[in-house]
């Protein structure tokens, strides 16, 4: 049987196309809060997620310090990249505009940003990956 793990390179292209994410962070008491979310990938492998400084998603990440993303397809044969790591807060120092036409495309990322400007309560998160999982069922075939 093939091992169907991506290699570095191939987890690192999969990870820039576009993929809603689902972030997964700890909650006390409770089971991981697991939302979709948008992303970007940094240059240097980084994954920065935008949210509000005030929202659960941010307090649970600001506690844990850790979070874990997940990004798949939809279609068959499916593939996903899973990364788990250390997760800072810090002042939203993300591109508005390119994380709304990266999913939206520039008319309509354009027309988001208008509508959802920035706030002084914007933050940017950023996921440092430390743990990987990744399979990709084409190399089964």
């Amino acid at each position: 049987m093939t091992d169907g793990a991506m290699t570095k390179a191939e987890r690192d292209a999969f990870l820039r196309d576009v993929h809603v994410a689902i972030v997964a962070i700890d909650e006390p008491g409770r089971g991981p809060l697991a939302m979709p979310i948008w992303y970007l990938v940094d240059d240097d492998g980084a994954v920065l997620l935008s949210m509000d400084g005030g929202s659960l998603k941010a307090r649970l990440v600001a506690a844990a310090g850790r979070a874990t993303l997940t990004v798949q397809t939809e279609v068959p044969p499916y593939r996903y990249v899973s990364i788990e790591g250390p997760a800072s807060i810090g002042p939203a120092t993300h591109d508005p505009l390119e994380l709304a036409s990266r999913y939206l495309g520039p008319k309509l990322g354009q027309w988001y940003v208008d509508a959802n400007p920035t706030t002084e309560d914007t933050v940017t998160v950023r996921i440092h990956p430390e743990h990987w999982r990744t399979y990709d069922f084409a190399k089964m075939l």
